[in-house]
Parts: structure tokens; sequence; C-alpha cells
């Protein structure tokens, strides 16, 4: 049985590929598929694909065409959640910025450089006519724990997140949400290594097959949003709403996407230039 290593975010966007697991429909295929929490996000998981701790990644668009065109050897194979992610932004509870104009200038707390919490403090900012140069300034913390220390400590003052993620954290009065924004693209795909993918494409597709047949029918799955609330520690109510925003994606990303995300990164200078869709992107 071939073993395949796969990361993503410990959070409600992949209980697909856990009931897959759960199952055993990925073993049924002779493929051991060995799923790998990724706490730090998005820059963690560029890291562990360049480093070949994992195969593959369930990954911020945004975030992996930036490696990608950084010199991370992978390629896009498909969108996995078509939606855009509706990122909170949120400050300490007891913290005196109550808009998003009164966080201008101010310290965003990101996990890591490169990261979705980095790149979207930028496109928040070009949405809010600041400057890029002066209004913008960086803590990195890693995750949602150092966001917490970092947010109450007083050495960062907002951090954006996923917004029903942090939602528990608003509830139990550790962070409050002054605002949301929505990333402009579809906003997780699915990345594979080069190498990797070279030699095991009909796997990988296995792979998609199977998570692609779940998330197909995922809202119709019976008691979804209670096994979802519970998994996660939400309020159902959070995971009703957020099952209504959502739609998942069987499609590879198109070109009008790519060269979205690449016309908006390379305009805030987060990318030095513009790739070829084929040299980001490869179809099965």
């Amino acid at each position: 049985m071939k073993q395949i290593n796969i990361g993503g975010v410990p959070e409600h966007f992949n209980l697909a590929w856990y009931l897959g697991l759960k199952n055993g429909e990925f073993k049924e295929q002779d493929i051991n598929l060995r799923w790998k929490d990724y706490f730090g996000g998005t820059g963690a998981m560029c890291k562990g694909l360049r480093d070949g701790d994992i195969d593959m990644a369930v990954i911020l668009t945004e975030g992996i065409i930036k490696d990608i065109i950084a010199g991370n050897k992978s390629k896009i194979v498909q969108v996995f959640v078509d939606t855009p992610l509706i990122w909170g932004i949120h400050v300490a509870e007891k913290s005196d910025y109550k808009n998003i104009q009164d966080l201008k200038g101010t310290k965003a707390a990101i996990s890591r450089y490169g990261s979705g919490s980095h790149l979207m403090a930028y496109i928040n900012a070009e949405n809010n006519g600041w400057d890029l140069e002066k209004d913008l300034n960086f803590e990195v913390i890693k995750n949602l724990d150092g966001a917490v220390e970092g947010l109450t400590e007083g050495k960062a003052d907002y951090f954006m997140w996923e917004k029903f993620t942090t939602k528990p954290l608003v509830d139990n009065g550790t962070f409050r949400r002054v605002d949301n924004c929505p990333s402009p693209w579809p906003c997780f795909v699915i990345a594979v290594r080069e190498d990797f993918l070279k030699t095991n494409k009909a796997d990988v597709k296995a792979i998609l097959d199977i998570v692609n047949a779940t998330t197909k029918e995922f809202k119709e799955i019976p008691s979804i949003d209670r096994m979802i609330a519970n998994r996660y520690e939400q309020e159902i109510e959070d995971v009703q709403e957020w099952l209504s925003l959502t739609e998942w994606s069987q499609e590879n990303i198109s070109k009008q996407t790519v060269k979205k995300v690449q016309d908006e990164l390379f305009a805030l200078n987060i990318i030095p230039e513009k790739w070829k869709y084929e040299d980001l992107v490869e179809d099965l």
C-alpha cells in the first residue's frame, strides 16, 4: 500500500477528508493517505511541501501561487472550496480599536510572512485605501494560540483569520471582530509537489475522485451541521450559516482566476513577476 502524505488546516472546511479516512475509502484504492494538521496555516504548509514532509496540501489559493513563484516546486491540481474565505478582522476584547480605520498604521499579527494572514492584510489595506508602505506593520505569532497571546498582551493590534474558526474566541470574550474581509477569489486549492506528481498522477487522481464524491454530497450528509459543531466546537447556528455560504469544487482552477490572483499580488508587490498558467497549474 502506497503512503501519501497530505496537509491541511484543522478546520471544518476539511471534514470531507476526515470522513474519507474514517470510512477507509482511500485504503480501498490501496492508498495509505496520512493527514497532517497544520496549525500554522498556509506558510507552514508551503514549507512542508518544499521540505517533502507532505506530498499534497489543501492550501489557500493566493498563498500557494505566491510560494510557487518564489520557488516552491508544486502545482495546483484542483480548486477545493469554490467560495471566498471570509476573513474576520479581530482585536483583543478590551482593545480601544472600534473599527477598521482605527487599525490604520497599527500592527497586524500574522502566522508567518507569506501566509494567508499576511497576504490578506495587504488586501484589506488596499480595500481601505491605506498606504501599503506606511500603514502596515507585522508581528509573527505562528498560529491561533499565538494570536490570542499576541493580542491579549498587546504585542500586536489586530489579527485576520477565518471568521467561523475564530467565532468561539469572539463568543468567549477573547477577541472582538470589528469587520470582515472576503478573499477576492476561491479560497482553497489542492497543490501537489511536482516530483511526486510526475510518478503518482493516477494515485492523486484517485484521491481527488474520492474527496470530490464526498464534497458533491457534503451538505446532504445527515446531521452534518451537528457533526461539524461538535467536532470543531462551534455553535450550530454558526455552522448552518457557514454551510449556506460555502460551495465546494470538483474542477481545476480557471485561467481567469489565476490571472486575477497574480494581478492582485503583483499590484501589491507581493510577487515580483507573473507566471504562465501552465507553470502554476497541472490538469490530471
